[in-house]
């Protein structure tokens, strides 16, 4: 990862009402853009820093209050690309107007990002150990982030759904990394994959799911995949599949059961449709030394959107984890 970027400090950034979330406040920082409640806690014990994933963003104010009520302060960060960056003007964008949204040739430009926001939020709650929670794809990015920090990351990390590995046979992931490593290259916009989110479509209030959020930035089309990103993915995924030496406390979760991404899948309200959850359990022993693993009955994808039972299990653990296992102060 790169060295620190020189962001400005907190009483620069540009904090304005959020144009998604009432309560909120939102600030650009560099291409990404960081968003907090706009009531600020009294004596917080810690910080959450909350990393969306692919067809993404920061819009689960119920993760927010849940990790306040426990005590802590809430961050969340929409990286470059995703989110409330894209919404941002094209010429504040500068070299981002015109790329696809949340697409990379590295997951470290990401993590740029990351350490732009771990850096803010250390200074704007200066002496408390910092915890990042991160969904799919960000989870991967992040976990990255914080093997290559070490020492210098965050002092916990929470792991929702890990995308750690594509899907598929053993001979059809290798056939895949192959080509993409050559598409990669040659045609970095190439789109690889392209279907609809039914897993979005059905969480969707409008179409009788428990949550509203904005169809711009979570598309039930879903997010066509380009070549240069998924190699990029992939290349994380196969580094991460060797052994890393994440040097925080990892708390890992994952849905009980995969099933089919489909209109006809009874289980759409039960199980991860997006990821094998297989896959999840085979690899995050892998992650460090450090790692509790959790397995929550009933959940999608997103562990923190499940029915009322499952999403209350896995907020209660993430809390508890957070409890027992972040330390009182910044060593």
């Amino acid at each position: 990862m790169s060295a620190l970027p020189n962001v400005p400090p907190p009483d620069d950034l540009a904090w304005e009402p959020d144009v998604l979330l009432d309560g909120f406040v939102s600030a650009p920082l560099g291409p990404a853009t960081l968003v907090r409640p706009d009531a600020r806690p009294g004596a917080a014990r810690g910080v959450v820093l909350h990393v969306h994933g692919y067809n993404d963003y920061f819009f689960q104010t119920h993760l927010a209050d849940a990790v306040r009520d426990a005590g802590y302060a809430f961050y969340a960060v929409d990286l470059r690309r995703g989110g409330r960056s894209l919404l941002r003007p094209s010429d504040d964008a500068g070299a981002e107007a015109g790329l696809p949204p949340h697409f990379t040739t590295s997951l470290r430009e990401f993590g740029v990002d990351l350490d732009a926001a771990l850096r803010q939020v250390r200074m704007l709650e200066p002496g408390l150990p910092v915890a990042v929670h991160a969904h799919s794809t960000g989870a991967l990015t992040t976990t990255m982030w914080s093997h290559a920090r070490g020492g210098d990351g965050p002092e916990a990390l929470v792991l929702n759904s890990p995308f750690l590995d594509l899907a598929g046979s053993w001979l059809s992931r290798q056939v895949n990394t192959g080509v993409l490593g050559v598409l990669g290259r040659l045609r970095p916009l190439a789109v690889v994959s392209t279907h609809p989110s039914v897993y979005a479509t059905y969480q969707h209030a409008d179409n009788g799911g428990r949550w509203r959020f904005d169809t711009r930035l979570k598309k039930p089309e879903g997010q066509p995949a380009r070549a240069a990103w998924l190699r990029a993915v992939r290349r994380a995924q196969l580094r991460l599949a060797r052994g890393l030496d994440v040097a925080c406390p990892v708390l890992a979760a994952r849905s009980a059961v995969s099933g089919p991404d489909s209109p006809d899948n009874p289980g759409l309200d039960w199980q991860d449709t997006v990821l094998d959850t297989a896959q999840i359990a085979r690899l995050v022993p892998r992650l460090g030394a450090d790692v509790t693993e959790i397995v929550v009955a009933d959940a999608v994808h997103d562990l923190s959107l499940s029915a009322d039972g499952p999403r209350r299990q896995y907020l209660g653990a993430v809390t508890q984890f957070l409890a027992d296992r972040l330390p009182e102060v910044r060593a």
